[in-house]
């Protein structure tokens, strides 16, 4: 069945000093379906939605949309002609109502000028009544959810009359019920015959809820390809460009001594805790979002208070009362938060990853540049982190690279053991294999690390041993070869 083509964007090529963005980058939109845009980070997905929104100018290509050529000048444009873009970063304002928010900068007006707060609430409310949003247009953003806020962005496209919504990772933060219900809604979005882009990582969701799949690798357009006839493995093959035969690249090591030892640890979130951390260990962490797996990290590092119990690293109590002292301790935590809690996005690649390290190079109160300088260079080649160069703000690398520089900023402090929570959130196929390869580097180094992920495959295919966690406590411990998806699973939701 031919869908008519709302949006069709062919041989874009985008250059900024020092980097081809994008090269012969083509992408359709159908009526009543939803174009899944793949590609791994820095493939060009989000430079290519900024050239469509009029963000970027394009140095090459076209753009037609509804038949006739569009040039848009800036996001306003093109989402006054129906084209809107709902970001992974939220764009609300948190102390405004939902309906404020919807209608900001073209609220309804009386005849005398005043805002028609009446007609306002009454279009908010049929917008969200239309997603099936069980709440009033009254309530303020902030008391939303993220995945009700995200709702709240839908119903701002659609009070624009959008014929194709652009959805940038729009599950990353979803629960699963949110996402259950972010999937009806796209679905009634398709009957209306609107036109979907969803950009995502999360391949299984492709399968799920798109129609056809476009794939950019390095900036350039790959191939337009129904979602019927393809599987996650050819899926994987298109973007990286190679067959992934090994997606968890497990190192057999024999474990060493005993590095971290934890007992009967209770605090924020946590309750009667102990286990064991050995030398070249990966110790995995699993359990169901809240089951307190980052408050455990947190209060072992010093970020969150105990309340009672021992840590012990290398045979040694020690008394943690703030993150510093972790750090002091050689005990380095890399946050799933890596704009909030990991890195400043304002500075460069280099002043990010040798920032907690910088006692190393400094003598006297004196910073040895050259000395910091060659460190960084090296973490950047080991890490293969893809920047023009050191100066770089960080902001721009794309998120599988900042993720790199987050994990070389703590391993440059020298740590004894490594917490890693969610270290792959939002990194595309090919770089989370380049993570796994650097795990296994300081694994076998000797390195003590504890994987805290809620990729099930991921803490299965990379960890020597695993706990899960529930309410706070250890509800179950593996080692590898009796792990499998279904006792995590059980363990987690309290079903032994």
């Amino acid at each position: 069945m031919q869908h008519e083509t709302l949006l069709k964007i062919s041989g874009i090529d985008k250059s900024f000093p020092g980097v081809k963005a994008l090269s012969n980058a083509c992408l359709n939109v159908y009526a009543g379906c939803a174009m899944a845009l793949m590609g791994e980070n820095g493939a060009g997905k989000s430079t290519l939605m900024k050239v469509l929104t009029g963000i970027y100018r394009k140095d090459a290509g076209s753009i037609a949309y509804l038949g006739r050529e569009a040039n848009f000048v800036n996001p306003k444009q093109s989402q006054e002609a129906g084209i809107s873009i709902i970001h992974q970063e939220l764009n609300l304002v948190g102390n405004l109502s939902i309906a404020e928010n919807i209608f900001l900068g073209r609220e309804f007006t009386t005849k005398f000028g005043a805002i028609d707060w009446a007609k306002m609430h009454t279009e908010a409310d049929k917008l969200l009544a239309k997603l099936n949003l069980p709440y009033s247009s009254k309530q303020l953003c902030s008391e939303l959810s993220i995945g009700e806020q995200q709702m709240v962005e839908i119903a701002k496209a659609l009070s624009f009359e959008s014929k194709v919504i652009i959805m940038d990772e729009p599950t990353d933060a979803l629960t699963d019920t949110e996402t259950e219900a972010l999937f009806k809604v796209i679905d009634e979005l398709k009957k209306e015959g609107r036109g979907i882009v969803y950009i995502s990582h999360r391949i299984k969701e492709i399968f799920e809820i798109c129609d056809d799949v476009t794939v950019l690798r390095d900036g350039q357009f790959i191939g337009e390809t129904a979602v019927k006839d393809l599987d996650e493995d050819h899926l994987i093959e298109m973007m990286v460009g190679r067959k992934l035969e090994e997606q968890y690249p497990h190192l057999d090591l024999p474990v060493g001594d005993v590095r971290l030892s934890v007992e009967n640890l209770s605090g924020s979130g946590v309750n009667n805790v102990s286990f064991e951390l050995h030398k070249g260990e990966i110790l995995g962490v699993s359990g169901l979002m809240g089951a307190g797996r980052t408050e455990l990290m947190k209060v072992i590092y010093g970020a969150l208070p105990k309340t009672a119990g021992k840590v012990r690293l290398n045979n040694q109590e020690i008394s943690i009362k703030t993150s510093q002292d972790g750090l002091l301790h050689g005990i380095v935590y890399i946050s799933e938060d890596r704009k909030g809690d990991g890195l400043i996005l304002g500075m460069s690649v280099k002043q990010n990853m040798s920032l907690t390290a910088l006692e190393h190079f400094s003598k006297l109160g004196h910073i040895n540049q050259k000395a910091e300088q060659m460190v960084v260079n090296d973490f950047i080649e080991l890490f293969n982190v893809k920047t023009p160069s050191a100066d770089q703000p960080i902001g721009l690398l794309s998120g599988g690279n900042q993720q790199k520089v987050a994990i070389a900023k703590g391993l440059m402090t020298r740590p004894d053991v490594l917490i890693l929570d969610e270290p792959t959130r939002g990194v595309d196929v090919g770089a989370k294999k380049e993570i796994y390869q650097l795990i296994n580097k300081f694994k076998q180094e000797g390195l003590s690390i504890i994987l805290v992920s809620s990729d099930m495959p991921e803490v299965l295919g990379m960890s020597d041993r695993i706990l899960v966690m529930r309410n706070g406590e250890i509800s179950g411990e593996f080692s590898r070869s009796k792990a499998t998806q279904e006792k995590l699973l059980a363990a987690a939701i309290g079903k032994q």
